[in-house]
């Protein structure tokens, strides 16, 4: 219960902040341009979540389907039709860089306000803000720690060269000559894993050197300092899909060794205090809210009814929009039951929604419960399956009965602090590419696409 209060406070914040910038956003120009259209009459509203790599494009390449989904997803003028958000695992950038990097390759506007990076959701923890946090990853680390809210920032290299003698393994990297004098930092008090990191030895030897020195990699390691200081990670993908034929290692794989290393060296599991980014439920929480402003800005009068979800990656597109499809239908119910006990006594109404968190890691809620008991939340989530990416028809055989999983499981893909349930790995569709998962969505919703 502690950590569902804190967790709503942190919520509100979050939602205070969306609001305040989406209220600055309303006097830009491109804000009036981007919505214009009601839904047809009859038909309930809907929102679109998409993933990028695999679904968008290969690396900085598009993919053909997605330029021609996208003229069909705005009108002559540009205005989008429904309300569409980028839910990507990727954090190496600003959403504005992420958001003008769509732009050119889709060849539609992208605001700033429709991009959730893996990294985007560290707004809702503002306990760390003000602590001395180390951050690892590659692109501007600093500044979008210092954007997200932190306000007391080391890199990676900032503890190179106040410690040079902890970066050894590569022998033209070692002090030449003389041994240099130790500047000393700050303790720090969290570390923060952005994504994969471009020199793997010097952020794990780091890292570990902080987590068993308590923060001060000046001191002598130590095992008994346990559990050690937090550690928030963004993005757990171990794949992801590049311009080369076979996936790519992702963060995943860099947090797989960093938690062996750490295991090897202490005897101890590497703690995680937050893990962020799909398919973790707080990163769809995030998005859900950004869908429910644009609506708004559409002109919309009634609360979006549905969201679609469009990935490549079973284990965090399709696992993730599943995983909070099942909370949104848990709010479903516990909304029921406050109104049918309301006047009344009773079991508590929230009841339901704790049971079903508890059954959960903290590491699938993301280090977030919900925001359920809210009145315009959508009543579920559906995952759509492309075979531009990760998966693939030509490495993966579709099941014959669709009420089978997608790919038969033999090894687990999904993070070490995850659940495996092979249902939630099973979309709602499967289709070819970004276009026709579109066309598939609006033809379920009964919405003209043109």
């Amino acid at each position: 219960m502690q950590r569902i209060r804190c967790l709503k406070t942190g919520w509100q914040l979050l939602k205070s902040s969306c609001e305040g910038a989406a209220k600055q956003t309303n006097t830009l120009p491109l804000a009036s341009r981007n919505y214009s259209q009601l839904p047809p009459q009859g038909s309930s509203s809907f929102g679109l979540l998409f993933d990028i790599d695999g679904v968008l494009v290969r690396g900085r390449t598009p993919i053909p389907a997605a330029k021609q989904c996208f003229r069909n997803l705005v009108d002559r003028s540009g205005k989008y039709k429904v309300p569409v958000v980028f839910v990507t695992n990727a954090g190496n950038c600003m959403r504005q860089t992420k958001a003008e990097h769509l732009s050119h390759l889709l060849e539609v506007e992208v605001s700033p306000d429709q991009v959730v990076l893996s990294h985007s959701p560290l707004r809702m923890f503002p306990q760390f803000h003000k602590m001395c946090v180390l951050v690892s990853g590659q692109g501007p680390v600093e500044q979008v720690a210092h954007n997200l809210g932190f306000q007391d920032v080391v890199t990676i290299d900032m503890l190179r060269d106040a410690y040079p003698l902890l970066d050894v393994v590569d022998h033209n990297r070692r002090p030449k000559d003389s041994i240099p004098t130790t500047k000393g930092l700050r303790k720090i008090d969290a570390v923060i894993l952005f994504g994969e990191p471009i020199r793997w030895e010097t952020n794990l030897q780091v890292i570990v050197d902080v987590l068993l020195t308590n923060g001060s990699p000046d001191n002598t390691w130590s095992s008994v300092q346990y559990p050690h200081i937090p550690v928030l990670a963004c993005n757990m993908d171990l794949l992801w899909m590049a311009e080369a034929k076979n996936p790519r290692f992702g963060h995943g794989m860099f947090l797989v060794c960093l938690e062996s290393l750490y295991k090897k060296v202490t005897g101890h599991e590497l703690k995680y205090e937050a893990l962020i980014g799909k398919p973790s439920v707080v990163t769809y929480n995030y998005a859900e809210l950004l869908i429910r402003q644009q609506a708004k800005r559409l002109g919309w009068t009634t609360p979006v009814k549905r969201l679609y979800a469009i990935g490549d990656n079973p284990m965090a597109d399709i696992y993730g929009a599943n995983l909070y499809n099942r909370y949104l239908q848990a709010s479903q119910r516990t909304r029921a039951q406050m109104q049918a006990k309301s006047g009344g006594g009773g079991v508590d109404p929230m009841a339901e929604i704790i049971d079903v968190a508890c059954k959960m890691t903290p590491a699938e809620l993301g280090g977030t419960a919900s925001v359920y008991g809210e009145e315009d939340l959508p009543e579920g989530c559906s995952s759509i399956l492309v075979c531009t990416g990760v998966y693939s028809r030509d490495q993966q055989e579709l099941p014959p009965d669709p009420t089978h999983t997608v790919i038969e499981q033999r090894i687990f893909h999904g993070h070490r602090d995850f659940h495996f349930n092979p249902s939630l790995t099973q979309p709602s569709f499967i289709v070819h590419d970004v276009k026709e998962a579109v066309e598939r969505v609006f033809q379920q919703e009964g919405w003209p696409l043109e």
